[in-house]
């Protein structure tokens, strides 16, 4: 005679609490399966709005490149630094130059650096 899965949830329906949590913990064993969600997707969700939702911006030079004189008056402009700090802000590989400004700030200091031949990228 075959069991339909009708019958198998008629079954499970007329089963306690504590009888059905002994049920599924016995599924687990034997298929070797877990009756946990999965949080993966809905972790992966939020840093994509965490993504979007960015209002701050660190402008962050990677390399001054060959000109780097140039790249120094720039980070000057920029900051307001004196020569000695923005000489060594250039030559200081993940030197925030600014921090925390709004994205169009962000990305209007870093057309002006990658101008003047830095490598530069917004965090």
């Amino acid at each position: 005679m075959a069991i339909s899965k009708e019958d198998v949830l008629e079954y499970i329906s007329g089963l306690s609490v504590l009888e059905l949590s002994e049920l599924v913990k016995e599924f687990e064993e034997k298929f070797g399966v877990s009756a946990q969600p999965v949080a993966v997707a809905g972790a992966a969700g939020a840093v994509a709005e965490a993504a979007e939702e960015q209002t701050e911006f660190n402008v962050v030079i990677n390399d001054a490149g060959a000109k780097k004189i140039n790249v120094i008056k720039v980070i000057r402009a920029l900051t307001g630094l004196g020569l000695k700090e923005a000489k060594a802000m250039a030559e200081e590989a993940g030197a925030v130059v600014k921090e925390g400004v709004s994205k169009e700030d962000a990305e209007a200091a870093k057309a002006e650096l990658e101008g003047a031949g830095a490598s530069v990228e917004l965090k």
